[in-house]
């Protein structure tokens, strides 16, 4: 039986975000092919400016692939047409209720099914990827992009990418060039380091990447248009840090540990793209808040104050998803907050600089500075930060086979946090989702033991 599905079907605006997740292909199709819209691939959080344009897409490419749906989830889909998701939520609530044996099993497959689908898509790309010869020292994440792109990347009108500080994914973007199906790539430079006039560099290079843009969509950019959405993706990041904050270091859930940690993974992955309209997905978050908050207000959940509090980072390159299940189950809670150590979840200042594309340019420039970083020390304040502001009791560091420029940083963070924080850590690590579980298990047993 699932962990997490007594609870989660309570969330409707969880469902909303989880069920747009995974039938984004069919969304996707109706924009391109009945109104006649360009798809702008993306990867990590770096989907803003493409909003600038009304006829442009953007996509996390593993959006365009068919998922194994459950078929009561594809019902479920055109129940909230009908009768809307609050209701639809409700209704599953109150047959889970009932605890008839048949509704239960049904209702647990639907919720395993949003969880697992995405993870075996991964590696379904990762599998693509290998066979395809991208290079065997590229991290996992890398491996599955690439296997996106290489089925999927004739659906692209173009890609757009953003060069940071890992080498190993600015060869990737260049990798793409290999591939025959693969669209038109537009890149956009970040200067490693905020000083002379890199500033300056940054902004010019973003007018630059619009031009293309405006290339591929026929329509001239609307600086407007760009400042509105970037209000919208300012709400999004108050209510997601609203739940990393708020909630996550409280001693009160409104649902069971295992339960909040699938909903930040959820989170991580939709936020990329914002499940390509942003606007919906804004509603969605504020939703999802309202609804959490009430069930706190009414003390509906559990109390955690006595379990401790786990930070797992980095997940975005690959990570072991059952991680957060195995420390429920031996009495601690799981907390993912990747977007926040890169500072990709602080505001784009557009109400202190009036143009738009230099507002963006200041908060790329701030998290490639002070959240990514070009050295060690910047990357190992970065979790340190994240870790004290969670004020974390343990903190699990995924090692990335063939990361070379991420994985490298734990023994100078291992030693700050032990020195520091005075809280143990521990790396493990990852090569593939599924392989060695029970390795992991034992090692996150001995970990937890700690805390008893």
């Amino acid at each position: 039986m699932s962990l997490m599905a007594d609870e989660i079907v309570r969330f409707s605006s969880l469902l909303r975000i989880a069920f747009n997740l995974l039938t984004g292909r069919d969304y996707l199709k109706r924009k391109k092919f009945r109104e006649k819209k360009k798809l702008i691939s993306v990867a990590l959080p770096f989907s803003d400016i493409v909003y600038g344009f009304p006829d442009l897409v953007p996509v996390f490419p593993i959006r365009t692939h068919v998922f194994k749906m459950h078929k009561y989830l594809q019902y479920l889909g055109s129940g909230a047409n009908i009768f809307g998701w609050k209701n639809v939520s409700n209704f599953l609530g109150f047959l889970k209720n009932l605890g008839i044996g048949d509704i239960n099993k049904i209702i647990d497959e639907i919720i395993d099914n949003v969880i697992d689908a995405v993870n075996e898509k991964y590696n379904e790309m990762y599998d693509i990827g290998i066979e395809n010869g991208i290079p065997s020292d590229f991290c996992y994440g890398i491996k599955s992009l690439y296997g996106m792109h290489v089925s999927k990347g004739k659906n692209y009108d173009a890609i757009l990418n953003y060069t940071i500080r890992c080498s190993a994914w600015n060869k990737y973007h260049e990798s793409l060039k290999t591939i025959n199906n693969t669209s038109k790539q537009i890149w956009i430079d970040i200067p490693p380091r905020n000083v002379g006039d890199a500033l300056e560099l940054l902004v010019n290079n973003l007018y630059d990447g619009i031009s293309e843009l405006e290339k591929i969509s026929g329509n001239t950019y609307d600086s407007n248009i760009l400042r509105n959405h970037f209000k919208v993706a300012n709400e999004i990041r108050r209510s997601y840090k609203s739940i990393l904050y708020e909630i996550s270091t409280s001693d009160f859930y409104p649902c069971n540990p295992a339960t909040f940690s699938e909903i930040l993974v959820i989170l991580n992955n939709s936020f990329q793209d914002y499940n390509s309209n942003a606007i919906r997905y804004r509603d969605n978050m504020t939703a999802l808040v309202h609804e959490i908050k009430e069930r706190i207000r009414n003390k509906i959940g559990m109390d955690v104050s006595n379990m401790p509090r786990i930070l797992i980072t980095p997940m975005f390159g690959g990570w072991e998803p059952k991680t957060h299940e195995i420390i429920y189950e031996l009495g601690g809670r799981a907390l993912y907050a990747d977007w926040d150590v890169l500072l990709l979840l602080e505001d784009i200042p557009i109400e202190k600089i009036s143009d738009p594309v230099e507002a963006y340019a200041h908060y790329l420039m701030n998290a490639t500075t002070n959240g990514i970083g070009c050295d060690n020390n910047t990357l190992t304040d970065s979790y340190f930060r994240i870790a004290e502001k969670l004020n974390v009791d343990g903190l699990i560091f995924i090692q990335l086979f063939g990361c070379h420029s991420v994985s490298n940083c734990y023994p100078m963070l291992k030693e700050k946090i032990r020195r520091e924080l005075e809280i143990p850590s521990m790396a493990l690590t990852f090569n593939k989702i599924g392989e060695n579980v029970e390795q992991v298990k034992t090692r996150l047993g001995a970990f937890m033991e700690m805390f008893r």
